[in-house]
């Protein structure tokens, strides 16, 4: 019933293996590839004729991870899986980027790419495996691919480089995590997280990872062997003529547009050129034997790309007057919104991105539901391309790939660099709004959050920038990279080579390509570039804030953390949040408590989160015999005051230790409600707790004992009153009712005593 075909390696300490033929056998290409016990399947389908009218290349890629896959069932009301998360968005990108260079030119037949993740080992995360799948997938579907590719994942442990690390291995003690797509001779894609390397140990990764994709690509080309459909009969297209005949009629126009600085008059003017190429050039009812409108237009865009690409190859010199290696303008400004937490507005050339910081509690952070397992996230970076950012208009919405995408790089670049959160235990948001774009927008809100984020407060170890890098690359060989690419550099270029970092290393790298691959002397040139970059635009942000804030802004929220043993969490806690729901009522102060026993108390008053910290450490610990603290008087009666001085505990300033001259009824010096400071003596020895106020100043609240014992000394009274103080200490000679008891007791009726209530 089912031809399979099937072709296993061991690759990185596990096996991989590719099968096909046995499901999805109506999909142009489908592959079911396992590693460990990771299972994904990739389908590919193609359109057998393109749409009219379809002037791009519609790919989609669907990345989707099925909840069933490590054995969980979808949270929510419908308990199934809804709108992508962003861990499948993502991972579509990250699928998508290096698959679409390598169609060949003029191919617009709609393609769809569909992985489902359909086992989760939680060892090997699915998304090596979804692109391994992909690529062979379309190796096999017959479709102008020109593939497959291989793709890796590299680890830094202990100084060496780790293929294919498990999630275990990617946590602590791991300085990188780069994943790496790639043909045979060249890489096409770079997604990474760093932990502040430096150049020569990134690309070292890069070829690392480069030469443990190879096996890959070698399985999927044996398995093709046997498997392949028949290649599609596709002829690509040849628009030479068109693009000769453009450059003729309006070449002097085009290079006219391009020698403007300005990029709405420089737009303009090409716009103007297109319609006087398209008015001779088009088919139209004026113009029956004109060429078609659709390739007209991407005829037009390789006559513009030719003349900016000349133009820097043979004079360098681009389409702003800059060198390759200059970077535009710099204006950076931190607090410039009023009452936010942290803000900056980094300008560069005419890019510019408002970054806002806002500072939480543990109740603000995000809830992340993956296949691995729930955990909470406490740095969260959002990214906002609005249409007037480009002079456009457009439809405004949920965000997109795009911005999904953006953000999560900036949110890559910043990471590394923020402080531990015991030493920092606030949720941060970053948002970045970009107000105007002309070239690598998301390396604008690097820079603008590292601002925003110093602004705050947050104590950040380092600055971070980051930089994009583009590429001239023409077919005899010559190359020019490109050091903080505009919009037209990036659209009509090669390469979008996006690095960020330190002054002492990178912390993420994100490459596309847009031809089939670059070679590694190209990587190391725009890797030296790039820091060259990355430092002058580090002093540039450096004008504008050096470092972070000593103290949090006037309206952010105020936190501190304690400490108390794990077995006190219950008493804190109370039965069904009983005594929590107190102390949040009463004192104002949100209270998060972790299940190690860590509390973090937060208000916008440190009063307030003194209160709730004082409450909770009397409950979670015990008073300390000789420290003086203020209480309140609860109760009085004729032996003596109860004082409330530690939480919810009480202890008795017996009559003889409430004032140094003699007291005949306590209420004659104090009242139920009023405060007072007293030392705690101890417990008597029936575990009764002893308090004194005569030894307390009630003003200052200083320790009086040794004071009182110099002048009982000088008066030559201390063994009297020592020996009335030890008496006191141990409490009148009363019987636990409050009488007075002889040797022989106290003779009063029993409804004559006033009972001592208990403490």
């Amino acid at each position: 019933m089912f031809d399979i075909k099937r072709k296993s390696i061991e690759w990185g300490g596990r096996r991989l293996t590719l099968e096909t033929g046995r499901m999805a056998r109506q999909a142009d290409g489908a592959v079911l590839a396992t590693y460990g016990e990771t299972t994904v399947l990739a389908t590919v389908v193609a359109a057998k004729s393109p749409k009219p009218g379809i002037d791009f290349f519609p790919l989609t890629v669907n990345y989707q991870e099925k909840t069933f896959a490590a054995g969980k069932i979808p949270g929510g009301y419908f308990k199934r899986e809804g709108r992508p998360t962003e861990k499948e968005t993502l991972t579509s990108r990250l699928i998508d980027r290096p698959i679409r260079p390598l169609f060949v030119k003029g191919f617009k037949n709609e393609v769809q790419v569909i992985v489902t993740v359909l086992s989760h080992d939680l060892e090997n995360d699915p998304d090596i495996v979804g692109m391994v799948a992909a690529s062979a997938a379309l190796t096999l579907s017959g479709v102008p691919f020109m593939g497959p590719i291989g793709a890796a994942r590299v680890g830094f442990i202990d100084g060496a480089y780790v293929l294919n690390p498990t999630l275990d291995q990617l946590g602590e003690g791991n300085r990188l995590d780069l994943v790496v797509a790639g043909t045979q001779d060249a890489v096409m894609m770079v997604e990474s997280e760093i932990q502040e390397l430096d150049e020569a140990t990134v690309l070292g990764a890069v070829t690392f990872a480069h030469k443990g994709l190879q096996p890959v690509i070698d399985a999927i080309i044996e398995l093709a062997e046997h498997a392949a459909k028949e290649p599609w009969d596709f002829q690509p297209v040849d628009d030479d003529h068109m693009i000769k005949a453009i450059n003729d009629l309006v070449g002097a126009d085009l290079r006219a547009a391009y020698a403007v600085k300005e990029k709405a008059e420089r737009r303009a003017g090409i716009e103007a050129a297109k319609q006087k190429a398209a008015a001779a050039l088009a088919k139209s009812d004026a113009n029956p034997d004109g060429f078609d409108p659709i390739k007209f237009g991407a005829a037009f865009k390789e006559a513009e790309a030719h003349i900016l690409r000349r133009d820097i190859i043979e004079n360098g010199r681009r389409v702003d007057g800059r060198d390759v290696k200059t970077v535009r303008p710099i204006l950076a400004e931190v607090g410039v919104l009023p009452r936010t937490h942290g803000s900056a507005l980094f300008t560069r050339g005419e890019t510019q991105a408002l970054v806002v910081a806002t500072l939480g509690t543990g109740d603000d952070e995000q809830w992340i539901d993956a296949l691995e397992g729930t955990y909470k996230e406490s740095f969260l970076l959002h990214y906002n391309f609005p249409p007037y950012s480009v002079g456009e208009t457009g439809r405004m919405g949920s965000p997109g790939r795009r911005e999904i995408g953006h953000g999560k790089l900036a949110w890559r670049a910043l990471r590394p660099m923020l402080p531990k959160k015991d030493e920092f235990p606030y949720t941060i948001r970053l948002v970045s709004e970009i107000t105007e774009s002309n070239g690598s927008s998301s390396m604008a809100s690097v820079c603008g959050g590292s601002l925003a984020l110093m602004d705050a407060g947050v104590p950040l170890k380092k600055p971070v920038s980051g930089v994009a890098m583009g590429l001239i690359l023409e077919p005899n060989g010559e190359f020019a990279v490109l050091t903080d690419i505009l919009g037209d550099e990036d659209h009509l270029g090669d390469m979008d080579f996006k690095v960020a970092g330190t002054s002492d290393g990178i912390t993420s790298l994100q490459m596309d390509i847009k031809i089939p691959g670059i070679t590694e002397e190209i990587m190391r040139q725009a890797l030296t570039q790039a820091r060259d970059g990355r430092l002058h635009i580090l002093a540039e942000m450096n004008k504008a804030m050096e470092a972070p804030r000593t103290e949090l802004g006037e309206f952010a929220p105020k936190i501190e953390t304690i400490k108390i043993p794990t077995d006190k969490i219950r008493e804190v806690i109370g039965s069904g949040g009983k005594v929590i729901r107190e102390i949040v009522e009463k004192t104002g102060a949100k209270v998060d408590i972790g299940d190690d026993g860590t509390i973090k108390i937060a208000a916008s008053e440190q009063s307030k989160i003194d209160a709730a910290r004082d409450w909770i450490r009397s409950i979670a610990s015990e008073p300390e015999v000789g420290q003086i603290y203020t209480g309140k008087v609860v109760k009085l009666v004729d032996f003596g005051a109860f004082v409330n001085f530690f939480g919810a505990k009480d202890g008795l300033v017996h009559v003889s230790q409430i004032a140094n001259e003699r007291v005949s009824k306590p209420s004659d010096l104090l009242s139920e409600g009023q405060s007072v400071k007293v030392k705690f003596l101890g417990f008597d020895d029936r575990g009764k707790t002893k308090l004194s106020m005569k030894v307390v100043d009630q003003e200052t609240g200083e320790d009086l004992t040794e004071k009182l014992a110099a002048e009982r000394a000088a008066r030559g009274e201390g063994g009297e009153e020592q020996s009335r103080g030890d008496r006191g200490d141990r409490g009148d000679r009363r019987d636990r009712n409050g009488g007075r008891r002889g040797d022989r007791g106290d003779r009063r009726p029993r409804r004559e005593r006033q009972e001592e209530p208990a403490e």
